[in-house]
């Protein structure tokens, strides 16, 4: 859980990742995917991901028209957000999408490596129940 907002298990997640980030991106996609979640992305990720086998939904950027990102997060179409920050051309739209994930409460992963220990964090979760104990414990007995 992070700024509030709790990993989803299931859902949708939106993908929109700096060309240099694809090829990272892709495994963790297919885990999503394997994991049941509906990929949504924007054209150039999309593509990608697409191109590799990955069925996804094309989610217009702000400048495209309408229905948008920003629509889609705004509506809560989207339960998680990934989403690279690809330099000046796109800060207006990662500024808005950062507003909007805030706004709504959504999980917003802005790092590759932070996308891959969501997906393992969601794992996990799925996977058993997790349980909480104290750090005093663990060490109770020794």
């Amino acid at each position: 859980e992070a700024a509030g907002c709790k990993l989803p298990t299931e859902g949708k997640v939106l993908l929109t990742v700096k060309d240099k980030d694809k090829k990272q991106l892709l495994p963790i996609a297919k885990r999503l995917t394997k994991l049941g979640f509906i990929i949504y992305a924007t054209e150039g990720t999309a593509g990608f991901l697409q191109k590799n086998g990955i069925e996804t939904t094309v989610v217009k950027k702000l400048h495209e028209g309408r229905p948008n990102v920003v629509d889609f997060i705004k509506n809560k179409e989207v339960n998680l957000v990934i989403n690279t920050p690809a330099g000046r051309e796109s800060k207006y739209d990662d500024s808005c999408i950062r507003i909007m994930v805030i706004q709504n409460k959504i999980p917003y992963i802005t790092t590759i490596a932070a996308a891959l220990a969501s997906v393992e964090g969601i794992e996990a979760a799925r996977g058993k129940d997790i349980e909480v104990k104290a750090l005093q414990d663990y060490y109770k007995d020794r």
